[in-house]
């Protein structure tokens, strides 16, 4: 059985090659430059080294405006244009009309219903679980979409054996914030365990969150640091991914972090890699953030 990771980045686009404004050029990241020899530019968009695939993804689907979170994580992980259904790009949360598309047609439902196998790698401290106990349900697309269908949310037991990793990577943020006592692993831990995990399970989704924090600025004393975790976590999935046994799809819903001269999300293309089983034919088949899903599902066939 070919497992299938998924590794969600919120906010990553392709951008100019700009060493001021553009973090990719101005700090260096090695998952580009160690993997292809090159960092992705609106000049020169699509890299590959013969078994990675990294290539532009229309994220804009047609639609008028800066795309958002809400409506462009429903058109990823259920393959639907969800700006053009809503008449708008709309974000963080998910819109209303969406919320039945992601209950049936999300892409972990897929293979909970078709493979029995479909895990979320996230896990949630004790304070989310106190805010949804409490009613309230301002949920981000993936974790309204677990709540919805009954795929498990991971809390601190998991992070503690391995099973689930925090959104920040590290666990630091946890224990500095949250008050938590975990051990703090390093990025390439982190990799390494979530590549563990997707072993066990026909499709892992894994998100990362604080690229899109980046992106808006909102880190921004902690910038150099949460960006060079980034670049190893990544730059460790795509180097030791094994490629006979694993698809490895790394993608985003907009872009954002590529451009710090604005504090807005952006219009150029989403960033997508792909890696290991069927990656080029993954690569050659999606042009835009709607087409992940069936390039994934089509590739199990």
């Amino acid at each position: 059985m070919h497992n299938i990771l998924m590794v969600f980045l919120d906010g990553v686009g392709i951008g100019k090659k700009d060493a001021l404004n553009n973090p990719f050029f101005k700090y260096g990241f090695k998952a580009f430059e160690n993997i292809f020899k090159n960092i992705p530019s609106l000049n020169n968009q699509s890299l590959t080294n013969g078994t990675h695939f990294l290539f532009p993804t229309d994220a804009t689907l047609g639609v008028e405006g800066l795309p958002q979170s809400g409506t462009g994580q429903a058109s990823l992980f259920c393959g639907f244009n969800a700006p053009k259904f809503v008449g708008k790009h709309f974000g963080p949360y998910p819109y209303s009309t969406t919320i039945p598309i992601l209950q049936k047609e999300n892409i972990l439902v897929y293979f909970k219903e078709k493979y029995k196998s479909s895990y979320f790698a996230n896990a949630y401290p004790k304070a989310f679980f106190d805010y949804i106990n409490s009613g309230r349900s301002r949920l981000s697309v993936t974790t309204l979409t677990c709540k919805l269908t009954g795929i498990k949310l991971n809390h601190v037991t998991e992070v503690r054996t391995g099973k689930a990793l925090t959104a920040e990577l590290t666990n630091e943020r946890w224990n500095q914030r949250l008050g938590y006592k975990l051990k703090v692993i390093k990025p390439k831990t982190a990799a390494r365990r979530l590549l563990k995990i997707a072993k066990k399970n026909k499709f892992t989704l894994y998100e990362y969150y604080l690229s899109d924090h980046l992106g808006h600025l909102r880190l921004a004393n902690e910038f150099e640091k949460l960006f060079a975790e980034m670049d190893e976590f990544l730059f460790t999935l795509l180097n030791e991914v094994d490629s006979q046994q694993m698809k490895l799809v790394i993608c985003s819903d907009h872009g954002n972090l590529e451009d710090l001269s604005i504090k807005t999300h952006t219009r150029n293309p989403a960033l997508t890699i792909t890696a290991g089983k069927a990656a080029k034919a993954i690569a050659e088949s999606v042009k835009d953030i709607t087409q992940v899903k069936e390039a994934i599902i089509k590739s199990c066939i």
